[in-house]
């Protein structure tokens, strides 16, 4: 997911997808334990998602949602 995309979506949509993320990325390492991860890029993909969404909520605690 791209930031542009994550800036229009609000702190409540944001803290969801946030949840959504951390339960597949469990998910993901889950499988890789057990060998059945089909696709391991997408463990780093999702890390990064988790990380630009944490950036953004950050962004609006310092600078409000006029930022």
């Amino acid at each position: 997911m791209k930031a542009n995309e994550l800036k229009k979506l609000s702190a409540s949509e944001l803290d969801a997808k946030l949840l959504e993320l951390k339960d597949e990325l469990f998910k993901l390492r889950f499988q890789q334990a057990i060998n059945q991860l089909e696709n391991p890029m997408r463990i780093s993909a999702v890390k990064k998602d988790i990380a630009r969404i944490k950036t953004i909520q950050r962004d609006i605690e310092l600078h409000g949602t006029d930022a």
